[in-house]
């Protein structure tokens, strides 16, 4: 639903600032922008980030809210600019949808959002296919050869171990049935027989690596250093090592740019990287924010799911190799979601809402509200102001929306204000964005959850803390693997942790705010491109499913070429 006629890309790039020499259009409503714009010594906006409550089936409008806020700044007469990920495929096809947002604040066009967009995820497919290709290709002929394989290629041989080979394959797509394979079946001329698997491409590192690379050089220097196996030694056996981290930097050249779109009111949007929440580190790229703040006066970016995940890596992870810093944290709630927090309820995509939900019920709201609490001191913790955004809906009650408002400024919110960014754009977002340009002149300094030096386990038990855990409990596995990735040199990477975004716990069945629990880390890997190491909590797929009721259903094009039934 666009409130106002889409302008020319370039025309939104100008009124910015970019000039056409830094524009690759892909059509009239499409342009990517060449990085090399970006000038270290211009004058630097605001960064607002935009986070949420533990998010539920109900859904809380983060996406709404950002595109919103970023329009209620222009609204105002401030200059904005949002940035967001590239939507995977997964979930347009899954449970979840599109990520564009919507009503009167989304990204448009939609629909080429929402499929493809650019290219770069599929760029990124190809350049980590590639690389497992080639890895297979080389434990084959050096088997084949033998001892002959040196003087036969000139290459030395890198002896991969067949049992520690660490690079999956990746598909942008839920499949499940692809999880555990097994490659090169047969044996002989079809390669080595082993069992393999796929990951999502949000999953791969090289996702990280696109959303965290300061440059193509970054970028190229990143790929050089991903460990694909490890050697019958236990040595690693990088991509630099196996001579493909050039080609697989080539298939990214043009990935390295950020798209720009719009939205439903002409604030410009740039779209950059997709890396999930849940299995890594779930923000739009560092090059994306430096080329918004330096054209506008305000930025909005959005962390993935609730401020346990996304918000959380920003900081210990983004901002601690960008130097990025956000001047206010936005945590977005709604009524209805926070009352399904409260735990009283198992509600599932697409089923009816108990009717406890719809109705007014203060009593129950001040139950699910802990859970806003909880979220609002953990954006405290890292020293920034935090505004909360209460995502309205039409059947809200002013009682609750009055109870709302009155407990978040108990648990220490600068600001509440109400968003009516859907039906209204960004008119309904002018207060919201009033006072999150105040919390911004507030000062501020980001605070970590730990120093680079201390040790892995201490960092493990730092991050469990705040989730409120009892302690971190390390599987036999894991407890080997941490010992092995500090000996090798990696202990002072910061932590990835991937577990289900469905509660402040490793444990969706753990609903509202957890206590007397424990965290159990399964497995460690490192991620030596991206720099960070991934802990595994919980039972979390790196390659999702597709539910019984998946989205694709509903999606079909008409005689006319138009897409119907995508949201």
């Amino acid at each position: 639903m666009a409130s106002i006629p889409l302008k020319p890309i370039n025309e939104i790039a100008q009124q910015y600032g970019i000039a056409q020499q830094y524009l690759i259009p892909y059509g009239s409503s499409i342009a990517k922008i060449d990085p090399i714009l970006i000038n270290p010594d211009a004058a630097k906006g605001k960064l607002v980030l935009v986070s949420s409550i533990t998010p539920t089936p109900l859904g809380e409008g983060k996406t709404v809210t950002t595109i919103g806020l970023s329009q209620g700044f222009n609204f105002i007469g401030k200059p904005c600019i949002a940035c967001i990920r590239q939507p995977s495929l997964g979930p347009v096809f899954g449970v979840k949808g599109g990520a564009a947002g919507g009503g009167k604040a989304q990204v448009l066009p939609m629909e080429k959002l929402n499929l493809h967009l650019t290219g770069d995820i599929h760029a990124i497919t190809a350049a980590h296919n590639l690389a497992a290709a080639a890895l297979d290709a080389r434990l084959y002929h050096e088997q084949r050869l033998g001892d002959q394989f040196t003087p036969q290629t000139g290459l030395p041989r890198l002896n991969i171990d067949i049992n520690h080979i660490l690079w999956k394959r990746v598909v942008d797509h839920n499949d499940r049935a692809l999880r555990h394979i097994t490659v090169g079946v047969g044996g002989g001329v079809n390669g080595v027989e082993r069992a393999d698997g796929y990951d999502i491409t949000a999953a791969s590192e090289l996702m990280a690596i696109l959303a965290l690379s300061d440059d193509l050089k970054d970028m190229r220097q990143r790929i050089s250093h991903i460990i694909l196996a490890h050697d019958i030694h236990g040595a690693p056996i990088t991509a630099e090592q196996l001579e493909v981290a050039g080609a697989m930097t080539v298939l990214m050249k043009d990935a390295i740019q950020p798209t720009l779109m719009q939205t439903s009111e002409n604030t410009p949007v740039l779209i950059h990287a997709g890396p999930f929440a849940n299995i890594a580190h779930g923000n739009s790229s560092v090059i994306a924010d430096r080329i918004a703040l330096q054209q506008a006066d305000y930025v909005i970016t959005e962390a993935g799911f609730g401020s346990d995940m996304g918000m959380e890596k920003f900081f210990n992870i983004k901002y601690r190799q960008s130097g990025i810093k956000p001047s206010c944290v936005v945590l977005v709630a709604t009524l209805r979601s926070l009352k399904t927090n409260s735990g009283k309820f198992d509600i599932k995509p697409g089923q009816p809402l108990p009717p406890e939900i719809a109705e007014s019920n203060v009593e129950l709201l001040a139950l699910g509200c802990q859970n806003l609490s909880w979220h609002i001191a953990n954006a405290k913790r890292y020293g920034l102001p935090v505004i909360v955004a209460i995502n309205r809906f039409p059947t809200d009650s002013a009682e609750e929306l009055d109870y709302l408002r009155q407990y978040a400024l108990s648990c220490g919110a600068e600001g509440v204000e109400i968003s009516d960014a859907f039906s209204a754009g960004g008119a309904g977002t002018a207060k919201l964005a009033q006072a999150v340009m105040a919390a911004c002149e507030k000062p501020s300094d980001v605070n970590l959850l730990y120093p680079d030096e201390v040790s892995l386990i201490e960092k493990v038990e730092a991050l469990v803390n705040t989730y409120g855990a009892k302690q971190a409990i390390l599987t036999k596995q894991a407890t080997e693997q941490l010992s092995a990735l500090e000996k090798a040199g990696f202990g002072h990477l910061p932590l990835c942790i991937a577990k289900t975004p469905l509660s402040i716990s490793a444990d969706p069945a753990l609903k509202n705010v957890p206590k007397d629990f424990t965290v159990t880390i399964s497995s460690f890997k490192v991620s030596a491109g991206a720099g960070f190491i991934r802990a595994y909590a919980g039972n979390i797929m790196t390659m999702p499913g597709l539910g019984t009721l998946p989205a694709y259903r509903h999606i079909d094009i008409d005689d006319a070429g138009n897409i119907v039934g995508l949201s």
